[in-house]
């Protein structure tokens, strides 16, 4: 017998039905709920073709907020996380470039300029003088 351990603790889920989660098995549950409410509301309108494309695209979304999770937040988080980032924290981002390697060496550059300004000086003198 062979008992499947997860590397990570915390990435535990416990199955209730179907081999799905409780937060998978609510949202596959409302899927279905909303797949046969576009069927009987649009049945007698559309026929069956379209009411079944209807039925998957209506129904697709919310089945698949059951499964989806990026960096372990859910799709509520990370709705949540969206929304307030882009609408609640309106702050407004400046691109300005900033050169760490010339802001260190900045003293020493200068440094380097008047030594090089010094001896470019002393070089014109003694040229000027030996015309």
């Amino acid at each position: 017998m062979e008992i499947k351990i997860n590397k990570e603790i915390r990435s535990y889920t416990e199955s209730i039905f179907f081999g799905l989660s409780v937060r998978q098995f609510i949202y596959s549950i409302l899927a279905c709920a909303i797949a046969v409410l576009i069927y009987f509301s649009s049945i007698n309108t559309f026929g069956m073709e379209i009411t079944s494309w209807l039925c998957i695209l209506g129904a697709a979304p919310f089945a698949t907020i059951g499964f989806i999770s990026y960096q372990s937040m859910t799709m509520e988080k990370i709705i949540y996380e969206a929304f307030k980032s882009l609408l609640l924290k309106k702050t407004e981002l400046i691109d300005k470039p900033f050169n760490l390697y010339y802001e260190l060496a900045k003293p020493i550059i200068k440094k380097q300029i008047k030594e090089n300004t010094k001896r470019n000086v002393k070089k014109s003198k003694q040229i000027q003088t030996s015309k």
